[in-house]
């Protein structure tokens, strides 16, 4: 079985199961081509007895330690809250958060975390049994980890018509609704955790101070922190021998792990808490360095070449099986419209059936990669330039699959929410990158 990324997406079983159980599927990976890491919040540095229930990652060498009790799945319960916190101290909700760290909810707030359960998989689950709690794992392990968030979705399912009634612009105030808050990546057993301070300071450990401070923990600053989420493990789904989630292996082997870049350099600078990735276009347009050639003309064909070097993303561009980067040369008129019969397209990403049987197609780039473009076509009459554009679709298996489904009539009780769920995929699509090239005859 298998996982998927934030933003509403879709539940995939394996190759070869009955396409009847959707209520069995897991999801695909994604958590937006980016960091899963909620770190950053400002406190002081106390370290309780219940740091040593985890391991105390100071060295490089503990943080796997660490990180395996931390993110040991499912999550457990948070238990009883301190007798002497206050109703905001003991509360899990990202709002009670938000009330002191403003700038962090804020962030979080724009950020695909927020978005972590979507129409599109809200959608699916809708058709799960309440009692079916491994089977929600599947799900939100990742995208609502919190034993809280777990029975909070099993009481949903349990209310009849909890979403099927629903319009889907008015899901969100459930705890599960919220996705990956705050407390899945900073609250274990009611005692905060979070990284150095940034200065490397440390406050009083007897100061009495909020929710009784923070345990800091060097593996917030890990990249490992967010491979629980953005990684399979070696005996996970593959297809064509490739994990279909490996995002830190490719992280690993590229130069960026070795010049110690994280995630989190890139994906929560200055501790940002926006993650921002693939359906960004002004992070995707930092991340490759493109070049187009003058367009030439011969015997009555035009030329020319782009050329799109991986420079700046620190793992394949795109990492996922779920965007595509389409790139695009056509020979406009005098009036900038495309001229028939003159397209052509290459497709950069990682292409697989939407049964996950088969790879298609493999054409993403490495790190500090490149692929060439050659466009080659007659010259149409009226042609006057030779445009070169390139595009995203972030969620372009998603869209995919939600067609075959409502195709299929196989959306079940969440139909209006996997209708939902596709309008958003495609209002995700974005061109980043423009180019014309004069026709010179």
């Amino acid at each position: 079985m298998i996982k998927t990324e934030p933003n509403g997406k879709a539940l995939v079983g394996r190759p070869g199961q009955d396409p009847d159980r959707v209520k069995e599927r897991k999801l695909i990976g994604l958590l937006a081509f980016l960091g899963l890491v909620i770190v950053g919040l400002a406190g002081c540095d106390k370290t309780p007895d219940l740091a040593e229930k985890f391991g105390r990652a100071r060295q490089p060498d503990q943080v796997e330690s660490f990180l395996q009790g931390y993110w040991a799945r499912p999550l457990s319960a948070q238990g009883t809250p301190p007798a002497q916190f206050s109703v905001l101290e003991a509360s899990i909700d990202p709002h009670s958060c938000g009330t002191c760290h403003v700038a962090q909810f804020d962030d979080w707030k724009k950020s695909l975390h927020s978005q972590a359960m979507g129409p599109g998989i809200l959608g699916q689950l809708v058709d799960m049994s309440p009692d079916a709690t491994q089977e929600h794992q599947d799900c939100i392990r990742c995208h609502a980890p919190l034993k809280e968030q777990a029975d909070s979705l099993a009481a949903s399912l349990a209310r009849k018509e909890a979403y099927t009634s629903r319009p889907a612009k008015d899901i969100g105030s459930a705890l599960h609704d919220q996705g990956l808050i705050c407390t899945a990546c900073h609250m274990r057993e009611y005692q905060r955790y979070g990284p150095p301070r940034k200065d490397g300071s440390t406050l009083d450990p007897t100061a009495q101070l909020p929710h009784n401070g923070w345990i800091s923990n060097a593996a917030f600053e890990d990249s490992r922190f967010c491979a629980a989420c953005h990684q399979f493990t070696k005996d996970e789904y593959a297809l064509n021998g490739k994990l279909l989630e490996n995002t830190y292996e490719e992280w690993k082997a590229s130069r960026y792990a070795r010049e110690g870049r994280t995630c989190q350099s890139c994906h929560m600078p200055e501790r940002r808490h926006l993650w921002r990735g693939i359906h960004d276009p002004e992070m995707v347009r930092s991340g490759v360095t493109i070049d187009a050639t003058p367009a030439a003309i011969q015997s009555g064909m035009v030329s020319a070449a782009l050329t799109i070097k991986n420079t700046g993303t620190g793992h394949h561009f795109p990492t996922y099986v779920t965007p595509r980067v389409v790139v695009e040369a056509y020979q406009e008129g005098a009036d900038r419209q495309m001229l028939k019969g003159t397209l052509r397209e290459y497709i950069i990403g990682r292409q697989v059936s939407l049964d996950l049987s088969k790879e298609i197609a493999d054409t993403r780039i490495a790190p500090d990669e490149q692929a060439v473009f050659d466009y080659r076509a007659p010259l149409k009459t009226g042609a006057v330039a030779l445009v070169f554009r390139v595009r995203v679709e972030p969620d372009a298996f998603y869209t995919g699959f939600y067609r075959s489904l409502l195709e299929g009539n196989q959306a079940g009780k969440g139909e209006h929410l996997i209708k939902q769920a596709l309008e958003n995929s495609l209002a995700s699509q974005f061109a980043f990158y423009t180019a014309r090239r004069t026709l010179l005859k």
